[in-house]
């Protein structure tokens, strides 16, 4: 994907995201959570013995005549998947670099499976948040439904304007929660993020098992315990969006890097070799753990990098076998 499309708003990509979608769909239907769809026609599942009773239309002939006894044939309902989306619009994700930001990649992401979701007639809600709920609406189908997460997203993803010099973070011993260049908040962003209410609030508007996506840089704490709540009645994949800036600081002195949610400052080093390593070594550490508490709980772990095609990474996620991380 150019980088020029990268920064068009989601109203202007619409054409080229309902072309990228259609393919998306199929791989929905084919791959790793075909067992979660629901209640929509039916489909062959295999044959058993003939009951005295059982409709003589049913028989499968080819079989009655290989095994000398008559078989009927079994037929289960093709499944109706619902999709919920978890996304992530706080302060540390409207940060990247190379005119890449995080959240502009993430609402790509979610307009892709809103609009695969609408195609393959499968009902699909949302829950957006930062250091507060800002946008919900629960699982429904149709074009009404497409339109309105679409036009929210649109909002989530265009509301920022790129500053023009490079920032960084800190946090306790160098973890970074959104180091590199940043962008304005709106008026209407709160500090902070309320990753673990969002995940306690799906898991009380879900009714039925859901596939449910939480796109997220997960830079938050205490969400583990509502994610795994959310896990043991649902399909969670944990979409971790990062940007290269997060392990490798560029060597350019002593300079100032801010906290995006609390806006401290502090001067680093970042020419020191010794405070590179452990910066990355922090970085490296916090994904660890994070992918093995994913993992652990049945929670499907997945990176995004700002550098990535969403398509890719989704089309990647559908097309895994069961049961692989």
């Amino acid at each position: 994907m150019s980088a020029n499309l990268d920064e068009e708003t989601l109203v202007k990509k619409a054409s080229y995201l309902r072309i990228a979608a259609r393919g998306l769909a199929e791989g929905m239907k084919t791959g790793s959570f075909r067992s979660l769809y629901r209640g929509q026609g039916i489909e062959f599942a295999g044959v058993r013995d003939y009951i005295r009773g059982d409709d003589i239309r049913s028989i499968d002939w080819n079989v009655t005549a290989r095994m000398g006894r008559p078989y009927v044939k079994l037929f289960e309902e093709e499944r109706e998947l619902q999709i919920f989306l978890l996304l992530d619009t706080s302060l540390s994700m409207q940060t990247g670099t190379n005119n890449r930001q995080k959240l502009s990649k993430a609402t790509e992401l979610a307009a892709l499976l809103t609009i695969a979701a609408e195609l393959n007639a499968c009902p699909i809600g949302t829950i957006f948040f930062d250091g507060s709920i800002n946008f919900s609406c629960e699982p429904k189908g149709g074009r009404a439904q497409t339109l309105h997460i679409l036009s929210a997203l649109d909002k989530a993803g265009s509301t920022n304007t790129p500053h023009k010099h490079n920032t960084g973070t800190f946090s306790g011993t160098f973890e970074a929660n959104a180091l590199g260049p940043q962008k304005s908040a709106p008026q209407s962003s709160t500090p902070g993020t309320v990753l673990a209410n969002a995940l306690t609030g799906a898991s009380r508007i879900l009714r039925k098992r859901t596939l449910v996506f939480i796109i997220s840089d997960f830079r938050a704490t205490e969400w583990e315990k509502p994610a795994i709540t959310l896990a043991q009645k649902n399909d969670v994949i944990a979409l971790r969006l990062t940007d290269d800036y997060e392990t490798e600081i560029l060597e350019i002195g002593t300079v100032p890097f801010t906290d995006a949610e609390s806006k401290i400052t502090m001067m680093l080093p970042s020419s020191s070799a010794k405070f590179k390593k452990e910066w990355k070594a922090q970085q490296e550490q916090n994904e660890r753990r994070w992918r093995d508490t994913c993992v652990k709980h049945g929670i499907y772990p997945a990176i995004m990098k700002t550098q990535d095609d969403p398509l890719y990474i989704l089309n990647g996620i559908f097309a895994r076998k069961p049961g692989t991380n």
